[in-house]
């Protein structure tokens, strides 16, 4: 039977949480202003006084909304040539191109929007499941697809995605508390795994 991979993006794969670097990458300036208007909501993130998926969907919008699909996609593709292979971890690139194909199913699974995410994924070989940018009529409209892919949505995802399908072994990869469910959805999980 197949093995299935479940991997975790950022900070598990990658170096570095790919959301701001993608943000500061696509507007520079704007990425300035608007970091420092989110210090706030930065701090009562930290404190859990307020709620991930918000503070994440604001600071998002504040860049990237009223953006077409085609000028994301440029600068994602963009961005894509400028970081691969640097922001990735070479434990963790090394063991990606090992992996059996042949008896192996393997996903990125991240809260990260799959506008910036999608050429990592392409270029490694696997499927993505990810926060979902939603358009209409071809522009950004700041909002997401469903819900941000952290937590048990990231099973949830997984489930939806693999249906009825068997797996001999289900392997998790993560570095934070939002990939538990994952871990205790997988048969074996890895945590910081790559570092």
């Amino acid at each position: 039977m197949k093995k299935l991979y479940l991997f975790d993006f950022d900070g598990t794969l990658t170096y570095k949480d790919t959301m701001f670097l993608f943000l500061k990458f696509y507007d520079p300036a704007k990425f300035s202003v608007q970091f420092l208007k989110h210090i706030p909501l930065f701090m009562l993130l930290k404190l859990k006084l307020a709620d991930a998926e918000t503070v994440k969907k604001s600071f998002i919008s504040s860049i990237l909304k009223g953006q077409s699909r085609y000028q994301i996609e440029k600068k994602a593709q963009q961005f894509f040539e400028e970081n691969y292979p640097a922001v990735f971890r070479e434990n963790a690139l090394d063991f990606i191109s090992n992996i059996d194909r042949a008896h192996t199913e393997s996903y990125i699974i991240t809260a990260s929007l799959d506008l910036w995410v999608k050429p990592f994924a392409e270029k490694l070989d696997m499927k993505l499941l990810a926060t979902q940018a939603e358009f209409k009529n071809d522009i950004f409209t700041g909002n997401f697809v469903g819900k941000n892919c952290n937590k048990q949505e990231k099973v949830e995802r997984v489930k939806i995605e693999i249906g009825d399908k068997k797996f001999g072994k289900i392997i998790a990869f993560g570095d934070t508390s939002g990939d538990k469910p994952m871990f205790k959805f997988a048969n074996e999980s890895h945590y910081r795994f790559f570092h």
